[in-house]
């Protein structure tokens, strides 16, 4: 099924996995993957890195074993920066052959030691590419507070338009910590003219060294809530990850409050994580009270 589809029945919930280190065998996730499954979630997205076949192969196996054994839709991230079109059409016939509708279109970033491919500049490029390549619903990448290499929100906004024009069926955002910036984001994206599903990424952080390293690589702004919270618990770990998954809770029920399309759980491969998570809020999902 593609996922754009869901969001005409329901309000969407949805975990992220990413696969094991390249010196660990795949089988690692799988106790994982069966317990996220357990959990009945619309889908599972997994990630994707641009250093290698190897890491292509691995993304490739898990999203079909979810979709093919599993029988829970899945959604195959694609980075494009180190690839050419040859390599991704080759790409997304893999896809088709094992039953993957969805995919999730990002340029990705540099790797070193790498030099960049220049047939995909820019996600849209990718976007269009597959949408002309095959019948893929396809999933991107938004920025809530901006991507951190645009200059502005405004001018964000546009290179998403175009993003979204070349194709977008669904998209998901980037993790935040203030739902203050979501609406924003959202009623500014509206009057831009972009009217597919958005579905919100949520993170639970559970630890101080995770934290350390989310504001390090997403630059997000932290409210003066979550900082007292992590300065409060920081030589605490058990109170830490307790706060962290109530404050993660707390963002949901008030996204949900104000009629999100749909929540995307970065779940960290923690699935006990995500088990804390969906039993706090499985039943306001499935209420549909929060549709509108």
């Amino acid at each position: 099924m593609k996922t754009a589809d869901l969001f005409k029945e329901k309000t969407v919930f949805s975990f992220e996995i990413f696969p094991p280190r390249k010196d660990t065998p795949i089988e690692s996730i799988y106790s994982t993957l069966e317990a996220l499954r357990d959990m009945t979630p619309d889908f599972i997205s997994v990630t994707y890195s641009a250093s290698g076949r190897a890491n292509k192969d691995a993304t490739l196996a898990i999203a079909s074993r979810i979709k093919n054994e599993y029988h829970t839709e899945s959604v195959a991230h694609l980075t494009c920066i180190n690839h050419t079109k040859d390599e991704v059409r080759d790409l997304l016939g893999e896809l088709k052959d094992n039953n993957i509708e969805n995919i999730l279109a990002l340029l990705g970033d540099p790797v070193p030691g790498i030099t960049p491919r220049e047939d995909f500049k820019h996600a849209s490029d990718l976007v269009a590419f597959i949408k002309q390549s095959s019948d893929l619903n396809v999933l991107a990448a938004c920025y809530p507070e901006g991507h951190p290499s645009a200059p502005d929100l405004e001018t964000d906004i546009r290179h998403l338009k175009t993003k979204v024009d070349a194709g977008v069926d669904h998209l998901i955002t980037q993790l935040f910590f203030d739902n203050s910036y979501f609406y924003k984001f959202r009623d500014k994206i509206t009057a831009t003219g972009i009217h597919v599903p958005v579905e919100v990424g949520i993170m639970p952080v559970i630890n101080k060294a995770q934290a350390e390293r989310v504001i390090s690589m997403c630059g997000v702004q932290l409210p003066k809530k979550f900082r007292v919270m992590m300065d409060r618990f920081a030589d605490n770990p058990e109170a830490l990850r307790d706060a962290g998954l109530a404050y993660a809770v707390e963002q949901i029920i008030d996204l949900l409050a104000n009629g999100v399309d749909g929540i995307h759980l970065y779940t960290m491969n923690n699935a006990t994580v995500a088990h804390r998570i969906d039993e706090a809020v499985r039943t306001l999902i499935k209420s549909g009270s929060w549709k509108s």
